[in-house]
């Protein structure tokens, strides 16, 4: 059982800004990071796309579609798919009852329409809650959760586009009291819906090369709220990503895939970095941007001016290689800028396909120390079952 003392937990939410931006020396730092609410909405939810550095927007189309590009779901080759993945969390620090799950699954209407959904859940155990001097509280049960409904349509032979509706709930404090700036207030579960919409491009080179595009922007919804205290209060990490793959058919039994994701997130900069009266002002300014005008302003509102907008933007890039559709080998690399998080990390993953039923498994290998990674030395198993259409 975990231990968590109420001011962690006070930190963990309505003042994550302090605890990622603030230089307890009152000197100003390059590191600038931008905050949210629910990252768990971020993470790769299959092995696959895990194992090629969490690279997927333009990848081949599949049942965790609507997490890399929804849009994608309309090129899936076979009429129905479902797909589940177990993902053990901070099991290199010895923690074993922190997991994320997903399930997903598609089908295909017709030619041109396809409907799917998805569900993923995030267990943070069973945690027992202090106050500073070390007495339980009480015990806590922290979850969060997201549900997502999505329609692709394929608008010509090689375009798709994709919408998704999504309900959000993130339940970490059970009702227990939030200390804060103002006031201290009880807090509740988050709740909040988002929308995402997808753009998916593919074609033939020639008889054995393909390549596809794709632009997806996800999680664009209500800030999440913990107390009525409005600096408890969240952006969803509303993202951009865009990408492309290029497969080369060598022959019967050999194919290669090189893919690139860019990622952007589409929330606003903030602009203290050390501890003052001044940064706590800001802090009230900046729970009071919307959601739209934060992500537009997200493009152009860094301290740091271009250099740091482009600093903002995460790499991922990967390779897959299939022989005879049975057996795969994929790696990868993701990058983000030491001022923005600075997680850098390898991956590498195998995959088996018998029939209609799909095994792939994927591996992190963190490559700096500046940044720890939850899933930092952890397997993650996918298992997927897709019916082709009817001959």
């Amino acid at each position: 059982m975990k231990k968590l003392c109420l001011l962690t937990l006070l930190l963990a939410l309505g003042s994550t800004h302090y605890a990622q931006q603030t230089s307890w020396l009152g000197q100003v730092s390059k590191q600038n990071y931008i905050s949210t609410g629910m990252p768990i909405l971020l993470i790769a939810p299959d092995a696959v796309s895990s194992g090629m550095g969490d690279v997927g927007v333009a990848s081949t189309p599949d049942a965790y579609s609507a997490h890399w590009n929804n849009a994608k779901f309309a090129f899936t080759e076979n009429t129905f798919g479902i797909s589940t993945t177990f993902t053990p969390w901070l099991r290199n620090l010895k923690v074993g009852d922190m997991d994320l799950l997903y399930l997903g699954g598609y089908y295909h209407l017709g030619s041109r329409g396809t409907v799917a959904a998805s569900l993923t859940y995030f267990t943070l155990g069973d945690i027992e809650m202090t106050d500073i001097e070390g007495n339980k509280v009480t015990d806590l049960h922290p979850n969060e959760l997201a549900f997502d409904l999505t329609y692709a349509l394929k608008v010509t032979d090689n375009l798709s586009l994709g919408a998704s509706g999504r309900f959000i709930r993130s339940d970490l404090t059970n009702g227990q009291t939030i200390y804060g700036e103002s006031g201290n207030s009880t807090s509740h579960a988050a709740n909040s819906v988002a929308a995402d919409i997808g753009l998916y491009y593919q074609n033939t080179i020639d008889k054995s090369q393909n390549y596809a595009l794709g632009a997806f922007i996800s999680n664009l919804g209500a800030k999440l709220r913990y107390s009525e205290d409005n600096n408890n209060q969240e952006f969803l990490p509303a993202n951009l990503r865009v990408g492309g793959r290029y497969t080369n058919k060598i022959d019967d039994y050999n194919k290669i895939s090189v893919l690139l994701d860019l990622n952007k997130l589409l929330v606003p900069t903030p602009k203290f970095r050390t501890y003052s009266i001044d940064s706590i002002q800001s802090l009230t300014e900046y729970n009071n941007i919307g959601v739209i005008a934060g992500a537009i302003q997200s493009f152009g509102d860094a301290p740091g001016g271009f250099n740091e907008e482009l600093q903002e933007v995460q790499l991922s890039a990967g390779a897959e290689y299939w022989y005879a559709e049975t057996f795969a080998v994929r790696a990868g690399y993701f990058f983000e800028h030491e001022n923005k998080g600075g997680r850098q990390y390898a991956t590498v993953g195998v995959g088996l396909r018998y029939n209609i039923i799909s095994f792939d498994f994927a591996y992190l290998i963190p490559t700096t120390k500046l940044s720890t990674n939850p899933l930092a030395n952890t397997i993650r198993i996918q298992l997927s079952l897709d019916l082709k259409p009817t001959e």
